[in-house]
């Protein structure tokens, strides 16, 4: 039977691209790494590492291992969980992604708690706005504000995420409020680069406003900051917002024949027969603070 220890060691060098990173991640000296991956190799009578003094890399054997190396580590960890309870299975690294906004306003804060919950466990939290391939990028969760559209995903739906059109009083008091769908044509809108269109209910259907600005960004965050600024009209999500129409920084723009299209958050994960206890439980973290935040 092939140790686990050594097949943990593929998996993270395979995550970290470097054996010595991922003898740091495990907690090993980079003497124990190697004669742990030796050791995997010799027992498998195949090489499954590349190694020079620059570059490190798997070889075809040591990728078609790879998922059956993480299948054998999730079914042990799941097993333990089973046998201990729900909370005290909890080990290992957890890599996390979400957007920028979504990850300094909901997942970063609920960190300290999680990890003090969990000691067993820690997180690498990536923050991205464009679609990050969890697969090829070795992550366990993705944290989304979608309708996952990929088949190979798992996903999760934790919340629905409401979107109201916002404006800044300074923009609000130049250019005045839309009063309708038709009327956001006139108007300044601050839009994802690449997404020229905004989705809305209208009389329970569903519609496709194409519209336009001055402004485009790729990142959801300069959006945000855009739209601070007096530049235009954007469609957030509610989550995101509260501080500002609280603080009056900016105001919600109420259409007399529309709604903005609500998304969803969802927790996205890789196809697997069994979700690992960290992933689960981070899963349920996430869900919490949202049930919290109302």
């Amino acid at each position: 039977m092939m140790d686990l220890a050594g097949l943990a060691l593929l998996v993270e060098t395979a995550s970290a691209d470097s054996l010595a990173a991922a003898a740091r991640r495990l907690r090993l000296s980079p003497m124990a790494a190697s004669r742990l991956l030796a050791a995997l190799e010799r027992d498998l009578g195949v090489r499954l590492v590349h190694r020079t003094t620059r570059s490190l890399s798997l070889t075809e054997e040591g990728h078609a291992l790879l998922p059956h190396a993480r299948a054998m580590l999730e079914e042990h960890a799941v097993a333990l969980a089973s046998v201990r309870g729900r909370g005290a299975g909890a080990s290992g690294l957890l890599r996390v992604t979400t957007s920028f906004a979504f990850g300094r306003h909901v997942v970063a804060p609920l960190m300290a708690d999680f990890l003090l919950a969990h000691p067993q466990v820690q997180v690498d939290l990536h923050l991205a706005d464009g679609l990050v391939d969890i697969v090829a990028e070795g992550i366990d969760l993705a944290i989304r504000i979608a309708t996952p559209g990929d088949s190979s995903l798992v996903g999760r739906r934790l919340e629905d995420s409401p979107r109201l059109l916002v404006a800044a009083p300074a923009y609000l008091d130049r250019r005045g409020a839309p009063a309708d769908l038709a009327g956001l044509a006139a108007h300044e809108c601050l839009t994802i680069a690449g997404t020229p269109h905004w989705s809305f209910r209208a009389g329970g259907d569903g519609r496709r406003m194409k519209v336009a600005g001055r402004f485009t960004a790729n990142s959801i965050d300069a959006i945000h900051e855009a739209c601070r600024g007096g530049l235009g009209i954007a469609n957030l999500s509610a989550w995101n917002l509260k501080a500002d129409i609280a603080a009056g920084t900016l105001r919600v723009i109420v259409l007399a024949d529309a709604v903005p299209e609500p998304l969803g958050i969802w927790a996205v994960y890789p196809t697997r027969r069994m979700v690992p206890p960290r992933v689960r439980l981070f899963i349920e973290a996430v869900s919490a603070r949202l049930k919290a935040a109302g």
